[in-house]
């Protein structure tokens, strides 16, 4: 009797939790961890509605700028907008242009 087995077919796919993919997810929970102790500092040495305030914004603001980073893609690529000239720099080795000719 032989036996089939299902073959996993995404294992070349990014982990996706949330809208968030891949190094995003990571990006996503320290924005939240960072906002709750940056808003639980605040909040302890100030005031709790500016510790609230900062807490929310700073989530807010964190996921909202992890949302924007993921649109570009899963690696961070420079894209250069122009027309780029490279200067050709020979170097003699002793050999003078006059002994080409």
């Amino acid at each position: 009797m032989i036996r089939r087995y299902a073959i996993y077919k995404g294992l070349q796919k990014p982990l996706i939790y949330r809208g968030f993919k891949g190094k995003f997810i990571a990006w996503g929970i320290g924005s939240l961890v960072l906002g709750l102790i940056g808003g639980g500092l605040i909040g302890a040495l100030t005031s709790m509605y500016l510790g609230g305030a900062v807490t929310i914004f700073t989530i807010a603001g964190g996921l909202l700028y992890t949302f924007q980073k993921q649109k570009g893609g899963l690696h961070s690529k420079i894209r250069h907008q122009g027309v780029f000239i490279h200067p050709v720099q020979f170097r003699s080795y002793g050999i003078s242009s006059e002994k080409l000719l």
